[in-house]
């Protein structure tokens, strides 16, 4: 371990002893600062020291061809002093290389993960495909900044895309750096979503069914070519679940004594009960049932769930004078019907299988008969006569 006191002069002259692959010359000022010599006449400056467990790391500054000396002395004493107050320069590099691009935590960390408990993953990788990775994908988790996430989200808006799509792509890349620094991902200790704000949404829909409107559509589903709609229609109406839910319903779910659907697994990913009203008890008293199919409502012809019923519905929905009323209104109406009949909102929100009681709040709506007795009631409970004659 020859040492010497190195600088741009000895850096040009050094040479290799003759019948060495290369030797270490040990600088006399920066303790550990090296010039590894080769016999085939390559310089590489480095550092050598000894990590916090107390073992002998080396970690490469630069060759001399690429690096002036005074350079590589800088860097020695700053990587020197990040040694001497702890640090490891040699991990934080190989942690700097095990940065994965958005790309690769996407499909070795994050798709695999939501496939495992998610029932919409395909919305994510949809959206992921779509617009995230095109954007970001080619990024290390550490480079993609604060800056980009709102130019992302505003050239989305500005490209035609709904305040809602425009939203969940920042939503889902915030939650994607969420699991990151869960799992301590390397580049992932930053989130770059946090600080970019979300558009003001105002979609709520205020939509639900009459009586008169619910008898239309009735009667309309009596002329429709699926049979199984005129019992898909009043079951998804008077119990507010959610179409997937009485798609996938099997009997084995239903204990019809006790009046209760057991829903294994509810959008919130936990099993939630619905008690059944006397009127379902009579729907289901009817529906039809095939020889080895377990499912309640199931395609007569594949006798497998429903992907869907678009066509039937929307035939009958136009049939009926209705044709901006979505499927999932009827889960609206239940819930208004439910709050207009007296019941709390509490109740209506067990039912409905919420979480939170604000989005209960959204889907039940007061009619304006409801609101109007409201207010008489209010009125004549103060006593007076407040008309004059």
């Amino acid at each position: 371990m020859p040492h010497a006191t190195l600088d741009a002069l000895f850096v040009r002259t050094a040479v290799c002893p003759e019948g060495k692959s290369k030797v270490d010359y040990y600088d006399t000022a920066i303790t550990g600062f090296i010039l590894e010599v080769r016999a085939s006449g390559g310089k590489t400056f480095h550092l050598r020291y000894r990590d916090p467990h107390g073992k002998q790391r080396q970690h490469k500054i630069g060759d001399s061809k690429s690096l002036t000396f005074d350079k590589a002395r800088q860097a020695a004493t700053v990587l020197r002093s990040q040694v001497v107050l702890g640090a490891s320069p040699s991990d934080e590099r190989m942690t700097k290389r095990a940065i994965p691009t958005l790309a690769e935590f996407s499909e070795q960390r994050y798709m695999p993960y939501v496939k495992g408990y998610k029932k919409s993953w395909d919305i994510d990788d949809s959206y992921l495909r779509n617009h995230v990775l095109p954007r970001f994908g080619a990024l290390h988790l550490d480079q993609i900044s604060l800056q980009g996430v709102i130019a992302f989200h505003q050239a989305m808006k500005e490209a035609g895309y709904a305040d809602a799509t425009c939203n969940r792509s920042v939503i889902l890349l915030r939650y994607m750096y969420n699991l990151g620094k869960k799992w301590k991902i390397p580049g992932a200790e930053a989130n770059p979503t946090q600080g970019a704000q979300l558009f003001v949404l105002n979609n709520a829909r205020e939509r639900y069914l009459t009586a008169e409107e619910t008898l239309r559509l009735k009667n309309a589903m009596q002329h429709s070519e699926n049979q199984q709609l005129q019992f898909i229609v009043p079951l998804l109406l008077m119990t507010g679940a959610r179409k997937r839910e009485l798609f996938d319903a099997r009997w084995e779910h239903f204990d019809l004594d006790r009046r209760n659907w057991r829903i294994p697994t509810s959008k919130s990913g936990k099993p939630r009960h619905v008690p059944l009203s006397a009127i379902v008890l009579e729907i289901l008293a009817q529906v039809p049932r095939w020889e080895g199919c377990p499912f309640v409502v199931p395609n007569p012809q594949t006798r497998l769930p429903y992907k869907s019923i678009y066509c039937s519905w929307n035939t009958a929905r136009k049939e009926a004078g209705l044709p901006e009323v979505r499927m999932h209104d009827l889960r609206h109406s239940m819930a208004s019907n439910m709050v207009n009949s007296g019941r709390s909102i509490y109740e209506v929100a067990k039912v409905l299988g919420h979480t939170q009681l604000k989005t209960t709040q959204r889907y039940s709506h007061l009619s304006q008969e409801t609101l109007l007795a409201a207010v008489d009631a209010a009125s004549n409970a103060t006593g007076s006569a407040w008309a004059s004659a």
